[in-house]
């Protein structure tokens, strides 16, 4: 019988360091999620969001607690971006005086019973679904616009901070500040440790090395040639926040796992990766897909922001890469299409997320199609996205999560223009997900494939039969003796299809 640990929370699965143990089973990562502002955009309705998220399997969801974005051209209509009367932080709005969203100014020693009354309810419903819930406790501020909404910002509260640069706001520079960021971790552990569904990011989008000439207040400023922190100062910050985590959870019934990633250089706009598996205290990795992403010595380009670029062979070999670290990696917000909500750029999405799961990693995309307005989505993204998404969800879970392995170089013929993700129990059970890996630019993407795939198979005789990402339909199966070189013909399909070959 097995060691049962005291705390009850998600765990890295003790057999398989690179999958979850959840309420004892193993668990994948999975989601289309919102942009993560369930409970602080007060007209949200998180229960509708919830209850299709759940019908749909996903597995995950994100929730900020402090960070509020800003409306833009882009995704203007994002939860993350609440009205101002709308937004409901952590501390309250008691004035006198007005923040810089014309609202009354926030008093940093008094908490907000509203936000917590709506995360308990978001996180108990979640629990009821049993949909973990990714707690990000903070955020880069990313320039002085969206400085500017942030509680801790000086002209926004009461407390008579000192005004800072919102690069320094991802330091510990400042002490002050750093102990109301303290102070807002501590809450929400505490809070949260009951639940066992949770875990922590420390910061969302982590970055340093800011040029000076992008913080437009410095030109004013008598810290005008002041140097911003570099991405080893964040991640000394990174690393305190993460000691005060588990400083404030080693007497609590539940420890939870901290995820994040090594901060960006901005300098560069390179994402390096070897610290967040080796020396930062991590228990998942997350990295946001971008070009310039750096591991083991490799710059590997995952795709640029919203640009629709499938890069399918560069995110199968960053997982296949990172597999050797005993960490989870966990693409965590894969923005690559998600500003075109269309079915080319869904389906680009579908890709990335079976070659990932396929090749041993976890996935998270936004699904910017859920609003304040529609918070289950659009029908056209429920009957697609949202339902090739629960396809996903239902075959990854119906594999030997324990025991499977990406097993690279397995096929030794496959179709022109295809790229191969292998996930298999070998001997036993082979997961082959083939995927048109052209561009939406390049002639005959999403035109019919054919053709046939070869691979050795042990002895014995083995059931196959083919799978549709679109359709979550099996073919009807067939028997193939084992031996080398064994070859199975194609049905014609587009965009993807998954092979599935089980011992009898």
């Amino acid at each position: 019988m097995k060691n049962e640990p005291a705390s009850k929370a998600i765990r890295v699965h003790p057999e398989n360091p690179r999958i979850f143990e959840f309420r004892g089973k193993p668990r994948v990562l999975l989601c289309a999620t919102e942009h993560y502002g369930a409970v602080m955009n007060r007209p949200f309705d998180f229960r509708a969001y919830l209850a299709d998220a759940a019908q749909k399997k996903q597995t995950l969801t994100r929730l900020f607690t402090l960070f509020r974005e800003l409306q833009g051209p882009v995704n203007p209509y994002s939860t993350c971006k609440p009205e101002s009367p709308d937004y409901i932080a952590p501390f309250a709005r008691t004035g006198p005086g007005q923040a810089l969203d014309g609202q009354p100014k926030f008093n940093l020693e008094q908490w907000n019973p509203e936000f917590f009354e709506r995360l308990h309810g978001f996180l108990s419903l979640a629990s009821a679904y049993g949909i973990i819930v990714e707690v990000v406790l903070l955020s880069n501020t990313y320039a002085d616009s969206i400085w500017a909404l942030n509680p801790l910002n000086a002209k926004n509260n009461v407390n008579g901070l000192k005004e800072i640069h919102w690069p320094e706001y991802l330091s510990r520079r400042h002490a002050e500040v750093f102990g109301w960021q303290c102070a807002h971790v501590r809450k929400l552990v505490a809070e949260t440790n009951r639940y066992d569904h949770v875990f922590y990011e420390i910061c969302n989008e982590p970055g340093g090395g800011v040029p000076a000439e992008w913080v437009a207040s410095l030109a004013r400023s008598p810290q005008a040639g002041l140097a911003m922190p570099t991405p080893g100062e964040v991640n000394e910050w990174q690393s305190a926040i993460a000691a005060v985590i588990r400083q404030a959870e080693s007497e609590m019934p539940n420890q939870h796992l901290i995820a994040g990633q090594a901060a960006t250089d901005w300098r560069s706009a390179e994402q390096p990766c070897d610290q967040s598996f080796h020396s930062l205290p991590l228990d998942i990795v997350n990295v946001h897909p971008l070009p310039g992403t750096l591991l083991g010595g490799k710059c590997f380009d995952l795709g640029k922001f919203m640009a629709k670029e499938l890069k399918l062979r560069a995110l199968r070999d960053f997982c296949l890469q990172s597999y050797a670290w005993p960490r989870p990696l966990n693409y965590d917000e894969d923005n690559s299409s998600t500003q075109y909500k269309d079915v080319d750029a869904w389906t680009i999405h579908r890709k990335r997320a079976w070659t990932t799961l396929l090749s041993g990693g976890h996935y998270d995309m936004i699904d910017f199609s859920i609003t304040i307005h529609t918070p289950a989505g659009t029908p056209e993204s429920r009957r697609c996205l949202r339902t090739w998404m629960k396809h996903l969800s239902e075959f990854i879970h119906s594999v030997d999560l324990v025991h499977a392995r990406p097993l690279p170089g397995f096929l030794k013929h496959q179709p022109p223009h295809t790229l191969a993700s292998v996930f298999a129990v070998e001997g036993e059970d082979y997961c082959i997900y083939l995927a048109d890996d052209r561009e939406l630019a390049e002639t005959g993407v999403g035109e019919p494939i054919t053709g046939a795939i070869s691979f050795d198979l042990p002895d014995g005789l083995f059931r196959t039969s083919c799978y549709s990402p679109a359709t979550g339909l099996y073919s009807p199966s067939t028997t193939l003796a084992g031996k080398d070189g064994a070859q199975i013909g194609l049905p014609e399909f587009r965009h993807d299809l998954v092979v599935r070959v089980r011992r009898d």
